[in-house]
């Protein structure tokens, strides 16, 4: 299990609007832990706003910065106008798993190219002003054998490195199934050696 912190992402969709010259622009930001699910909220965008001129989109599927999961669209604005300043905008916003979306009314002006990337790159960084985050943590899964006589040390090793329990099984000894934060690890493989002495048993799965 290799070492690894959390980092920020949505803790809900918000919403930014302005008007420019009379076009309206509405962005909404929202937590995409995958591709599939930035392309999911990009389409329940689409769903809610269909009388909309355009539906332009940007999403970091992955840590902040990564551009390892990305995607944008432009949504028949002139080529490099909306998706790519929303994409550059997230990439640089120090918050990861972003999809954002940014709904126009056209209004009757033409803004520009340069005025088209300064309306979409301003409507996500106004989002994110309003944009409330909660750490993403990386867990492991793994399985710990213990004895019975373990049992309420190893809950509290449990509770003392945040791990989440997902399973447990009673036999000769007792099998507990749980995601451990990657950050903790270390932690947690000395304090079931200690509590066990040695004879509690961590493995990935």
């Amino acid at each position: 299990m290799s070492a690894g912190g959390g980092y920020p992402v949505p803790a809900r969709v918000v919403e930014a609007e302005e008007v420019l010259q009379r076009s309206r622009f509405l962005t909404l930001l929202a937590h995409a832990p995958s591709s599939e699910a930035a392309h999911r909220f990009v389409q329940s965008v689409r769903d809610r706003y269909p009388d909309a001129t355009h539906h332009c989109y940007a999403f970091v599927a992955g840590a902040p910065g990564s551009t390892a999961a990305i995607g944008m669209s432009d949504d028949g604005e002139p080529h490099g106008t909306a998706g790519r300043p929303m994409l550059t905008t997230l990439l640089h916003s120090g918050v990861g798993e972003v999809v954002a979306v940014c709904v126009r009314w056209y209004g009757g002006t033409k803004l520009g190219t340069g005025g088209l990337s300064r309306a979409y790159s301003g409507g996500v960084k106004a989002a994110m002003d309003l944009l409330d985050v909660e750490m993403r943590v990386d867990r492991g899964r793994v399985e710990v054998h213990v004895g019975y006589a373990h049992v309420d040390g190893l809950q509290r090793l449990l509770d003392e490195v945040d791990a989440i329990q997902v399973e447990e099984r009673y036999g000769t000894d007792v099998v507990y199934v749980v995601d451990v934060p990657e950050i903790a690890w270390v932690t947690f493989e000395r304090g079931l050696a200690d509590l066990t002495q040695g004879t509690g048993r961590a493995r990935r799965i």
